[in-house]
């Protein structure tokens, strides 16, 4: 898994790609993590477009990164859920748990605020 970081009008864009499951969740997890610690109130959007797959421990450690930003009053947005992951979110019972946007530049506005 390859995962892009970038910055939008002071929103980190979190962009993994392939797989998240395996050695992958760690690294995602790492990744969120890292972001999160750099800011005072984490916003964070998550871009799945590219990812084709994740598992329990992929869920969870998406899970893991909200409680973190929450606990430093930040928020974050998921972008490009594909059918599978959206359904494995739902049936999860975590899909209240993110802010869920249509585009990324709706993403990056609603986390703006």
């Amino acid at each position: 898994m390859a995962t892009e970081i970038r910055q939008q009008d002071g929103i980190t864009i979190v962009e993994p790609s392939g797989k998240i499951v395996g050695p992958a969740v760690s690294d995602l997890r790492k990744v969120l993590a890292a972001q999160i610690e750099a800011s005072d109130v984490p916003r964070i959007l998550i871009n799945l477009e590219h990812v084709n797959m994740i598992d329990s421990s992929g869920l969870g450690s998406l899970v893991e990164a909200r409680t973190l930003a929450s606990q430093k009053k930040g928020r974050i947005g998921v972008v490009n859920v594909g059918n599978h992951i959206r359904n494995l979110i739902v049936v999860s019972r975590i899909v209240s748990l993110f802010e869920h946007f249509d585009s990324e530049a709706d993403g990056v506005s609603g986390l703006s605020t």
